[in-house]
């Protein structure tokens, strides 16, 4: 988005739509004045001078070519895993390989 845009009534119920939620006029409208708020905050913050702050530590910090570097990362290790026949003679339905849950999306 550019800098001076806003989130339109249009772009909620876009947003809404891809989320699968159902907002009713009202839920609309205070959706676009939070997001428009949060933009505007956003805004703000990008007006900071970082240029004398100190990143946050990355994990690529941390690593050095896969090798742990002043870190305390624990072994890759192959352990035994659970038995599938015993897990699936568990289940309320399966085809022997895998879970069979009922469909919740309708689309």
């Amino acid at each position: 988005m550019a800098e001076n845009e806003r989130v339109a009534a249009e772009d909620v119920r876009r947003v809404a739509e891809l989320a699968n939620l159902e907002l009713t006029a009202e839920e609309e409208i205070r959706m676009e004045r939070d997001l428009n708020a949060i933009l505007g905050y956003v805004a703000q913050l990008n007006e900071l001078d970082t240029a004398a702050i100190t990143p946050m530590a990355q994990v690529s910090d941390v690593l050095d070519g896969g090798e742990a570097v002043n870190a305390s990362l624990r072994e890759d290790r192959i352990v035994p895993s659970l038995d599938r026949q015993r897990v699936m003679a568990c289940a309320p339905e399966t085809d022997g390989v895998f879970f069979k849950v009922p469909k919740v999306i309708e689309r």
